[in-house]
């Protein structure tokens, strides 16, 4: 494979396909966590490589619940991938984030029910990775600098809450989430948040505006026909802003990419081979630690 891959992207609803790619390589990987959503496209995009791995599988397969998270993360860090890009289609708590608008969010809060595995630890290793910053800050920064750059109406910062689905929520949980501050609802960015920062992987998010979920007085409530009708302008909005950061991609290191070293509870010596070998891309650089001499 001609070069190490620099960005991975997660297209979400509508997002199936990144027109553009060159040298593409289809990649089907296995994990010990099952298959990825789909087969990983890998090419050259700006003279950059680039991954891309479509969240839902070509053909819109897979409910938000169904995703196999661990699966697609433990796949694009086995790549050598270090810095994922999220797109993901949203509703708006605001009336300023307005629909066919990108807004990069900074939070998460999460209205999951625990049915989606959230962690590659557990089974013989324990870690606790910081979340009090769920987006790369610095990636976060370049992402909303290329959607400025494309001439896209971009908000920098807001909380996202993520909810379980596949219903889309009421009117009083609505109110409820604007009455918290909440600026976007949607289905997805967790446990992706999690997964990535225990993978080291920086990760940030294009959230794409579709509607205003089931607040709004002036406009109906969201369903699925009303977030089909703008999809396709932000898919390609989102397109548009991932070409536009492959040329202009952050340079050096980050915290995100050391984010086990004060995370593994676990003394390396008590983690037993099979688990070494399960979890092999996510723990390699930070057992390699324990045994460079110092």
């Amino acid at each position: 494979m001609p070069g190490p891959i620099q960005l991975a992207v997660i297209g979400g609803s509508g997002f199936y396909e990144m027109p553009g790619l060159s040298e593409v390589e289809e990649l089907a990987i296995d994990t010990p966590f099952g298959d990825p959503s789909d087969a990983i496209r890998v090419g050259t995009l700006n003279s950059v490589r680039v991954a891309f791995l479509a969240r839902h599988g070509r053909g819109h397969r897979l409910l938000p619940s169904e995703i196999p998270q661990r699966a697609n993360f433990w796949a694009l860090k086995s790549l050598g991938v270090e810095r994922v890009i999220a797109v993901s289609a949203v509703g708006s708590l605001r009336e300023d984030y307005a629909p066919g608008e990108a807004v990069i969010p900074d939070q998460l809060v999460d209205r999951t029910r625990g049915a989606r595995p959230s962690t590659f630890f557990g089974e013989g290793i324990v870690a606790h990775v910081s979340l009090a910053e769920p987006f790369c800050g610095t990636l976060s920064s370049a992402v909303a600098d290329a959607a400025s750059g494309v001439g896209t109406q971009v908000h920098r910062g807001g909380s996202y809450v993520v909810i379980e689905g596949p219903a889309f929520g009421t009117r009083a949980e609505s109110e409820l989430y604007r009455s918290w501050g909440v600026s976007l609802v949607g289905m997805t960015a967790l446990p992706e948040a999690k997964l990535a920062r225990e993978a080291e992987l920086c990760y940030a998010m294009i959230a794409t505006v579709t509607d205003y979920d089931a607040w709004h007085d002036g406009h109906a409530a969201v369903d699925a026909a009303t977030i089909l009708r703008v999809l396709s302008g932000n898919v390609e909005m989102s397109r548009e802003i991932v070409r536009q950061l492959a040329g202009n991609l952050p340079s050096g290191d980050c915290t995100c990419r050391h984010s086990l070293d004060a995370s593994l509870i676990t003394q390396p010596a008590a983690i037993s081979d099979a688990v070494k070998t399960r979890l092999r891309p996510i723990l390699d650089r930070r057992l390699q630690m324990e045994e460079t001499p110092a």
